[in-house]
């Protein structure tokens, strides 16, 4: 383990703090001395003691639990630490004053300043011990919760990709006994939609034109099995192509679009898929607002819900899919993003998404592109 100079310095800041404490409280009980004695006992033995300890961790070799020397090395270190930064500290003291500790003191002061040395290293070294524990524990703690994070955002990915799938291969069980061509050009789009599924279903985040691309190969499934009845929009602006979107996000607002929206209505609807930025507000990040839209049945009167990030019951949620996305979300962004379920403005049903604003790192493929989803329908 190497020493971390921020914590090195805060460290020594702590230590000066103490060691101005104790000389303070010296000077109370001896204000017939001037008060640069007890100050510069008290700074030399204080930084001397802290020192050899703090160094002696690693030579000695530290516990990465506690950031501390294992078993007896501990209080052995503090120990050898303790005596040897009182000499050291009360020899240099010596030098600044000219004069001998050890001659011209009486034995009572030794011993009194000796404890004060004893009392001093032992808390201070306590101190440093249980907060190098604490932080070492929090750190730990922090690692776990990634990894939990991102085991239950692809338990939820893993969930999501068969509920697909099921309704999906449900509907070619159905058109292969009626319309055998439909069936087959579904199913060349459902492979098409698991090539390219293949590729992002390891990653955490992508951009939002690869999650778009994933929406247009989605909805060409549907438009095989609705023909007319489905229209939609996908509306990408260039500036916000490599914004990061956790995968599989939208699809299952699309989907209930379509099944509780479209498909219950006779002539079919229009979807729009839109994204834009909104303005960062004071002391705030920007934000990336998603809408998915619809002009078909709409909702309920019961069935809205605030704008407010907590899963709400499952009637609440328009099924499955909106319950996965809140989860996601919170999962992910916590208080900071936000989910709304509302009438449409000209009549169906719109979701919005929020989240803080995060662009992915450029690479050469998407700086050198263009979007194809600046607002572009299919009819």
């Amino acid at each position: 383990m190497k020493p971390d100079l921020l914590h090195t310095t805060r460290h020594l800041v702590q230590v000066l703090a103490f060691c101005l404490v104790i000389s303070a409280l010296q000077y109370l009980f001896h204000p017939e001395r001037p008060y640069e004695v007890p100050l510069v006992y008290s700074l030399s033995i204080g930084l001397c003691t802290w020192f050899i300890t703090d160094l002696g961790r690693f030579v000695v070799g530290v516990d990465p639990m506690t950031a501390w020397p294992r078993g007896w090395r501990g209080p052995a270190l503090v120990a050898f630490g303790m005596v040897t930064g009182y000499t050291c500290g009360t020899l240099l003291s010596d030098i600044w004053f000219g004069w001998s500790t050890w001659h011209s003191a009486a034995a009572g002061e030794l011993r009194a300043s000796l404890i004060i040395t004893v009392v001093a290293g032992v808390v201070i070294s306590s101190y440093f011990y249980l907060q190098g524990k604490s932080q070492t524990l929090q750190r730990r703690m922090k690692v776990v919760e990634s990894q939990a994070t991102e085991a239950q955002l692809r338990l939820l990915l893993t969930q999501l990709e068969p509920h697909m799938l099921f309704n999906t291969l449900a509907n070619l069980r159905v058109l292969v006994g009626i319309d055998p061509a439909r069936a087959q050009h579904m199913l060349d789009h459902l492979i098409a939609y698991l090539r390219a599924t293949l590729s992002a279903s390891r990653a955490t985040e992508h951009g939002l034109q690869a999650e778009f691309e994933r929406l247009r190969d989605y909805l060409a499934l549907m438009e095989v099995r609705m023909g007319p009845r489905l229209t939609y929009t996908l509306d990408l602006p260039d500036a916000l192509r490599q914004v990061s979107v956790p995968p599989l996000l939208l699809q299952p607002l699309v989907e209930n679009s379509i099944r509780h929206g479209l498909e219950p209505k006779v002539e079919g609807g229009h979807i729009t898929v839109q994204a834009q930025a909104l303005p960062a507000a004071e002391g705030a990040p920007a934000l990336l607002q998603i809408t998915v839209s619809d002009t078909g049945v709409g909702l309920r009167g019961d069935a809205l819900n605030p704008p407010v990030l907590p899963p709400q019951p499952r009637d609440l949620g328009r099924g499955f899919g909106l319950t996965q996305v809140r989860e996601r979300l919170r999962t992910l962004y916590g208080p900071q993003a936000s989910l709304s379920l509302q009438h449409g403005p000209g009549g169906g049903t719109m979701v919005q998404l929020r989240y803080a604003l995060q662009t992915l790192p450029d690479t050469p493929s998407s700086t050198s592109s263009t979007s194809p989803f600046a607002a572009s329908e299919h009819a």
